[in-house]
């Protein structure tokens, strides 16, 4: 529903403002959305911290991610450890043996680009 407010979980934040992931902190930030970020370093984007720590994030109703399938895999457990209601997978992140485990766990996979869903107001 248009306007609600979904904590969002960034994977494969960068501060690199001609990254696809550094756009969807910055818009998903200016959109309201409460957003938390891991990336290959401790960085910050707007006022979204960027870390490499694997933290309990109380709440992360979507996680989006910005990860090549192979990259992903040391991350399976841990996302579904958060129990998000949906896993965004941004073009070049697609990933059927993800997907697979999501629906296995109630979450809803979605292959789609965040910026998009953002724009159109699907987000």
């Amino acid at each position: 529903m248009p306007g609600e407010q979904k904590k969002t979980l960034v994977i494969g934040a960068s501060d690199n403002p001609d990254r696809y992931s550094y756009l969807a902190v910055t818009r998903l930030r200016g959109h309201g959305h409460p957003v938390v970020a891991l990336g290959k370093r401790n960085a910050k984007v707007a006022d979204v911290e960027i870390g490499i720590e694997k933290k309990d994030f109380p709440d992360v109703d979507t996680v989006t991610l910005y990860l090549n399938p192979l990259s992903q895999k040391e991350y399976y457990d841990y996302i579904l450890s958060l129990h998000p209601k949906r896993i965004i997978f941004n073009p070049g992140a697609e990933n059927p043996e993800l997907e697979t485990l999501a629906k296995s766990k109630g979450i809803q996979p979605m292959e789609a680009c965040t910026l998009v869903l953002l724009s159109t107001g699907q987000f």
